[in-house]
């Protein structure tokens, strides 16, 4: 080897190992990404198979107020714990104010406190602070006064008057030509 060479060899041999390296990088990249991509998809997995028992547990706790019944009290303790060591919690509703992001309202009753939850429905879930399933709520609305009614009534009246009269300038447009 002359000592020309030499240099071009040396500089050869550096580009090979930074090529190397950001190989190795894009690698370790690649296997991160991968196993996070694992996880993800194991946790979504296990999330679609839990909203699936939700039902189940329902209809057991159902079941439970009108049995009464002591072993069906510890299965849906063994039902609550299994749950909760995969990271599923209840959203807390009753006497809360109303979160669309947590609650879905499917009733609205009178009351005295305006947007608070009167009654839970159904039960709702979160897993890993992630809603799983939104609890069904009642949410209470106060009164409303006569007069604002009366005034929402006669908006109606007058929407539906205007739309009479618009169906009858069009029949009658139809029947001039």
């Amino acid at each position: 080897m002359s000592k020309k060479q030499l240099p071009k060899i040396d500089s050869k041999s550096k580009q090979l190992e930074e090529q190397l390296k950001r190989a190795l990088a894009d690698y370790q990249n690649l296997e991160r990404r991968v196993e996070e991509e694992r996880k993800l998809l194991g946790q979504l997995s296990s999330a679609i198979l839990i909203e699936r028992f939700l039902p189940v547990l329902d209809n057991l706790e159902n079941a439970q107020k009108h049995l009464k019944d002591e072993g069906l009290e510890m299965v849906i303790k063994q039902f609550r714990d299994v749950l909760s060591s995969e990271g599923v919690e209840e959203i807390e509703a009753q006497g809360s104010k109303f979160d669309p992001n947590l609650h879905e309202a499917t009733s609205v009753v009178e009351g005295q406190n305006d947007g608070m939850i009167a009654k839970v429905i159904r039960k709702g879930y979160k897993i890993n602070s992630k809603v799983l399933r939104p609890a069904q709520v009642a949410v209470e609305r106060q009164q409303i006064d006569q007069k604002t009614e009366e005034k929402a009534e006669e908006g109606k009246n007058t929407q539906m008057y205007t739309n009479e009269n618009n169906t009858n300038e069009s029949e009658y447009t139809k029947l001039e030509h």
